[in-house]
Protein backbone atom coordinates (compact mmCIF):
# COMPACT_ATOMS: atom_id res chain seq x y z
CA UNK A 1 0.00 0.00 0.00
CA UNK A 2 1.28 3.56 -1.16
CA UNK A 3 2.30 5.57 2.06
CA UNK A 4 1.42 9.45 1.80
CA UNK A 5 2.44 12.07 4.32
CA UNK A 6 -0.52 14.34 5.29
CA UNK A 7 -0.59 17.60 7.18
CA UNK A 8 -2.83 20.35 7.81
CA UNK A 9 -3.12 23.59 9.80
CA UNK A 10 -6.79 24.00 12.12
CA UNK A 11 -8.83 25.06 8.62
CA UNK A 12 -7.65 21.80 7.08
CA UNK A 13 -8.13 19.41 9.81
CA UNK A 14 -11.86 18.56 9.46
CA UNK A 15 -10.72 17.59 5.11
CA UNK A 16 -7.54 16.14 6.32
CA UNK A 17 -9.73 13.64 8.54
CA UNK A 18 -11.70 13.29 5.62
CA UNK A 19 -9.33 12.26 3.46
CA UNK A 20 -7.95 9.75 5.41
CA UNK A 21 -11.32 8.14 6.25
CA UNK A 22 -12.22 7.89 2.83
CA UNK A 23 -9.04 6.89 1.34
CA UNK A 24 -7.71 5.07 3.82
CA UNK A 25 -8.34 1.38 2.04
CA UNK A 26 -6.27 2.45 -0.37
CA UNK A 27 -3.59 4.43 0.90
CA UNK A 28 -1.40 4.33 4.24
CA UNK A 29 -1.38 7.84 5.81
CA UNK A 30 1.23 9.23 7.95
CA UNK A 31 0.02 12.20 9.61
CA UNK A 32 1.94 15.26 11.12
CA UNK A 33 -0.40 16.92 12.08
CA UNK A 34 -2.31 19.17 13.12
CA UNK A 35 -4.40 16.76 15.13
CA UNK A 36 -7.23 19.19 16.51
CA UNK A 37 -9.10 21.62 15.26
CA UNK A 38 -7.43 24.19 17.47
CA UNK A 39 -5.48 27.19 15.70
CA UNK A 40 -2.38 26.09 14.24
CA UNK A 41 0.67 27.47 11.82
CA UNK A 42 0.51 25.96 8.75
CA UNK A 43 4.11 26.82 8.08
CA UNK A 44 4.85 23.96 10.47
CA UNK A 45 2.83 21.21 8.30
CA UNK A 46 4.13 21.96 5.33
CA UNK A 47 8.03 21.67 6.38
CA UNK A 48 7.21 18.52 8.40
CA UNK A 49 5.21 16.79 5.08
CA UNK A 50 7.95 18.25 2.74
CA UNK A 51 10.66 17.32 4.68
CA UNK A 52 9.30 13.75 4.53
CA UNK A 53 8.31 13.96 1.05
CA UNK A 54 11.85 15.27 -0.05
CA UNK A 55 13.80 12.55 1.62
CA UNK A 56 11.61 9.60 0.49
CA UNK A 57 11.89 9.66 -3.84
CA UNK A 58 8.83 8.98 -4.91
CA UNK A 59 6.84 9.69 -2.04
CA UNK A 60 3.95 11.94 -2.30
CA UNK A 61 2.40 14.50 0.40
CA UNK A 62 -1.49 15.94 0.76
CA UNK A 63 -1.75 19.43 2.66
CA UNK A 64 -4.69 21.13 3.65
CA UNK A 65 -5.45 24.62 4.69
CA UNK A 66 -7.82 27.52 4.77
CA UNK A 67 -7.75 27.78 0.76
CA UNK A 68 -4.78 25.61 0.10
CA UNK A 69 -2.04 28.51 -1.72
CA UNK A 70 -0.43 29.23 2.29
CA UNK A 71 1.01 26.06 3.18
CA UNK A 72 1.84 25.56 -0.35
CA UNK A 73 3.85 28.48 -0.69
CA UNK A 74 5.37 27.36 2.76
CA UNK A 75 5.51 23.62 1.27
CA UNK A 76 7.45 25.21 -1.57
CA UNK A 77 10.56 26.30 0.43
CA UNK A 78 11.67 22.82 1.01
CA UNK A 79 14.13 21.91 -1.39
CA UNK A 80 13.28 18.77 -3.02
CA UNK A 81 9.23 19.59 -3.37
CA UNK A 82 7.16 20.47 -5.98
CA UNK A 83 3.77 21.73 -4.33
CA UNK A 84 0.38 22.20 -6.46
CA UNK A 85 -2.47 23.82 -5.62
CA UNK A 86 -5.45 22.77 -7.17
CA UNK A 87 -9.36 23.04 -6.99
CA UNK A 88 -10.29 20.20 -9.73
CA UNK A 89 -9.34 16.46 -10.74
CA UNK A 90 -7.69 17.93 -13.99
CA UNK A 91 -5.40 20.40 -12.58
CA UNK A 92 -4.35 17.65 -10.09
CA UNK A 93 -3.77 15.36 -12.98
CA UNK A 94 -1.99 17.74 -14.70
CA UNK A 95 0.32 18.78 -11.64
CA UNK A 96 1.49 15.44 -11.85
CA UNK A 97 1.66 14.79 -15.45
CA UNK A 98 3.48 17.87 -16.57
CA UNK A 99 5.12 19.31 -13.54
CA UNK A 100 5.90 15.90 -11.16
CA UNK A 101 4.40 17.66 -8.57
CA UNK A 102 5.38 15.41 -5.05
CA UNK A 103 2.59 17.57 -3.23
CA UNK A 104 -0.89 18.50 -3.41
CA UNK A 105 -2.38 21.16 -1.45
CA UNK A 106 -6.00 21.71 -1.44
CA UNK A 107 -8.29 24.15 0.76
CA UNK A 108 -10.16 22.61 3.52
CA UNK A 109 -12.68 26.01 3.43
CA UNK A 110 -12.60 26.80 -0.32
CA UNK A 111 -15.00 25.64 -2.72
CA UNK A 112 -13.73 23.63 -5.22
CA UNK A 113 -14.75 22.64 -8.64
CA UNK A 114 -14.55 18.80 -7.98
CA UNK A 115 -14.71 16.63 -5.09
CA UNK A 116 -11.65 17.03 -2.73
CA UNK A 117 -11.55 13.20 -2.23
CA UNK A 118 -11.29 12.91 -6.25
CA UNK A 119 -8.92 15.40 -6.64
CA UNK A 120 -6.57 13.74 -3.88
CA UNK A 121 -7.16 10.54 -5.09
CA UNK A 122 -6.56 11.65 -8.94
CA UNK A 123 -3.15 13.59 -7.67
CA UNK A 124 -2.36 10.15 -5.75
CA UNK A 125 -2.54 7.66 -8.94
CA UNK A 126 -1.52 9.71 -11.68
CA UNK A 127 2.09 9.40 -12.96
CA UNK A 128 4.29 11.59 -14.22
CA UNK A 129 3.89 11.41 -18.00
CA UNK A 130 7.81 11.57 -18.26
CA UNK A 131 7.70 13.32 -22.08
CA UNK A 132 10.46 15.01 -23.00
CA UNK A 133 9.41 18.55 -22.79
CA UNK A 134 7.81 18.42 -19.50
CA UNK A 135 10.80 16.47 -17.97
CA UNK A 136 13.18 19.38 -19.65
CA UNK A 137 11.19 21.52 -17.58
CA UNK A 138 11.27 19.97 -14.24
CA UNK A 139 14.80 19.84 -15.03
CA UNK A 140 14.82 23.70 -15.42
CA UNK A 141 12.71 24.16 -12.10
CA UNK A 142 15.38 21.84 -9.97
CA UNK A 143 17.96 23.57 -11.74
CA UNK A 144 16.61 27.36 -10.18
CA UNK A 145 16.00 25.47 -6.87
CA UNK A 146 19.91 24.64 -6.73
CA UNK A 147 20.95 28.20 -7.67
CA UNK A 148 18.87 29.83 -5.13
Amino acid sequence: MQKVVIGSDHAGFEMKERIKKELSSEFEFVDVGCHSPESADYPVYAEKVGQQVALTPGQKGVLICGNGVGIAIAANKVNGVRAATVYSVESAMHARQHNDANVVAIGGRSPMLDDPIKIVKTFLTTDFSGEARHARRVQKIMEIEKRN
